[in-house]
């Protein structure tokens, strides 16, 4: 089925439910909002003490269903999954989300939620592949109220095939050489697999700087103007005095594991698990997720001292890493 037949078909799904009389697992809580503004380094007091709000961009976390899903689920949206899979699509990735805010949420509130499918693009053409980016729309709700709009967009696609290492045509075939006696016979040269690169960051106008920085093998981090607030990551506004304006400073490089994973599952080309992925507190209070290198995976530990480096994945990408300073922590 090519692009002219497929997507009047995916096109018929917009507008259509994706998720109908959904309700989040859970109330809004403290201890939910304290563990989020904990992971993300966030110290505004307007998330504690006895009128609480939650983070706004904690309104996702307040209706994912968990690795069991929701009940509401609507069948128009497995249905336009399921053609994308049968069509050859069967890889998915997040891209981005947008959130609109209308009134703050507090501890104690149950929010329900409705999802419509917004919109199914053509068929694009991405370094990971050919297919469909799929928007998602959710009403998040209060009782009669809304609190919040939430888009979520993925894409759906056919992963580009591994290709063979191309073959150099300027060089002659060789001719053929006499045996030489008592001579080993040579072994063939196992052939080298071809090279799967990474998937590439998404750089857009709030983080190209970051991005240039590291180019540059320097790590940048966000300073507020007005009152002086490390941020990471790199944000079009202070989250906490709301000011715009801002400069850089760059981070020293040293940091500890404030918490970290063990990735096993799944394999993705590029990558070789089980590999670990750690939350770092940096010296100068902030926290970035990145690779923590130099020690066997099982052997990273919460407050293990690291330090940055730079390291080439291949000749257009370069990205942050943290090395172990001690390999001598035991299990």
């Amino acid at each position: 089925m090519d692009d002219d037949d497929l997507h009047p078909l995916l096109k018929a799904y917009e507008g259509l439910p994706a998720a109908v009389a959904g309700t989040g697992r859970d109330p809004v809580n403290a201890p939910m909002i304290r563990h989020w503004c904990e992971a993300m380094g966030d110290l505004n007091p307007a998330y504690t003490g006895p009128d609480a709000i939650a983070p706004p961009t904690m309104l996702q976390a307040w209706i994912m269903g968990g690795l069991s899903g929701h009940e509401g689920r609507a069948q128009a949206y497995d249905e336009l999954l399921r053609l994308l899979d049968e069509a050859g699509c069967t890889s998915v990735v997040a891209t981005d989300c947008e959130q609109e805010y209308a009134r703050p949420l507090r501890p104690g509130d149950e929010v329900a939620f409705d999802t419509v499918i917004e919109s199914v693009s053509p068929r694009k053409t991405t370094k990971l592949g050919t297919g469909y980016f799929v928007t998602t729309r959710t009403y998040v709700r209060v009782g009669e109220s809304l609190v919040g709009t939430h888009r979520f967009r993925i894409l759906k696609y056919a992963p580009v095939p591994a290709r063979a290492p191309a073959r150099d045509r300027s060089r002659k075939p060789q001719e053929p050489q006499e045996p030489q006696e008592h001579q080993e016979p040579q072994q063939a040269r196992p052939t080298e697999p071809p090279q799967v690169l990474r998937p590439r960051p998404v750089v857009n106008r709030d983080n190209a700087g970051f991005w240039e920085g590291v180019r540059d093998h320097r790590l940048l981090l966000q300073r507020c103007a007005a009152c002086a607030v490390l941020r990471f990551p790199w944000l079009p506004g202070c989250p906490s005095c709301g000011s715009p304006e801002w400069d850089t400073v760059e981070a020293c490089g040293e940091g500890t594991v404030f918490s970290y994973v063990v990735m096993h599952h799944p394999p993705f080309p590029a990558f070789d698990p089980p590999y670990a992925i750690g939350l770092v507190e940096l010296a100068e209070g902030v926290r970035m997720v990145s690779n923590v290198v130099g020690t066997p995976y099982d052997k990273v530990r919460i407050g293990m001292p690291v330090r940055l480096e730079f390291r080439e994945y291949d000749d257009e990408l370069t990205l942050p890493v943290f090395q172990a300073v001690s390999q001598g922590v035991t299990g």
